[in-house]
């Protein structure tokens, strides 16, 4: 008599696994890149460069002022009515701790044959840990739900209150000190694209529900209409997942032709 030897898990429990491994990978990845990012000092995404200046000005580490800005926009969730889900909190924590993580073991990279290459891989790495996070649909990060929170409390395009939002914290940081250069210019660029590929590459394949006489699998949130919200938080959209914006992993509202889907966080 044979002996089965597969994995004999209900497929909705491995898909459930699969989906927290990507979402904490991710978060961690993330905050990797960024603190990869700081190391490179050519320049940040617009959070981050807020992040480091209020750094700079209080002594505190830059991974601590991410989470205690996280969980400051998350309180700003509750008058919009936003529902924060299990990668909405993850974020707020584990992405300031990796990122202080980080910055303990890399060292500063001072010649510039090093640093430019260092940016290049932080910014690829930054996408692959977006895609990750993201396609696992946890909800999406606390800065991602204000602005599509402000847009459906507003009416305003998604477009307009992410670059007014940006643009306020990039020069807030900026005069208090954060890195503004040509690595927040090169990773406005890049992110988008390589968001989109990587969301590709870590989809989590759909529940049975989504193919026709399936049935789905318990504790598998599927994704709103285009342009509403899913049952998991995040904005639903034709793929199922969001997308990030060019802040990064927060970054997840709907794919929309500003983020070249992108929503990554």
């Amino acid at each position: 008599m044979s002996i089965p030897t597969g994995d004999r898990r209900p497929r909705g429990d491995r898909r459930l696994t699969r989906r927290l491994v990507q979402l904490y990978a991710g978060l961690v990845l993330y905050g990797v890149s960024v603190a990869m990012m700081v190391r490179a000092e050519l320049g940040l995404d617009p959070w981050d460069v807020f992040h480091q200046g209020v750094a700079e000005r209080t002594g505190l580490s830059i991974g601590t002022v991410l989470i205690l800005t996280g969980a400051a926009v998350l309180l700003l969730w509750v008058p919009l009515r936003q529902r924060p889900g299990l990668g909405t909190v993850s974020n707020v924590v584990v992405i300031g701790l990796a990122m202080d993580a980080t910055l303990a073991l890399v060292p500063d990279a001072r010649a510039l044959a090093v640093r430019i290459p260092l940016l290049a891989a932080a910014i690829v790495l930054n996408g692959a840990a977006t895609g990750l996070y993201i396609a696992a649909r946890f909800g999406p990060g606390p800065r991602d739900g204000l602005m599509t929170g402000l847009h459906r409390r507003t009416g305003r395009s998604l477009r307009l209150i992410r670059t007014g939002i940006e643009l306020a914290v990039l020069a807030t940081g900026f005069a208090l000190g954060g890195s503004v250069g040509a690595g927040t210019v090169a990773y406005a660029l890049a992110i988008g694209p390589l968001a989109q590929f990587f969301l590709r590459v870590c989809a989590v394949p759909a529940p049975a529900a989504a193919l026709p006489g399936g049935t789905a699998d318990a504790g598998d949130p599927e994704p709103g209409p285009a342009g509403t919200p899913g049952a998991n938080g995040l904005p639903g959209t034709a793929g199922g997942t969001g997308t990030p914006g060019p802040s990064g992993p927060e970054s997840a509202p709907a794919c929309d032709p500003k983020t070249g889907c992108r929503d990554a966080g």
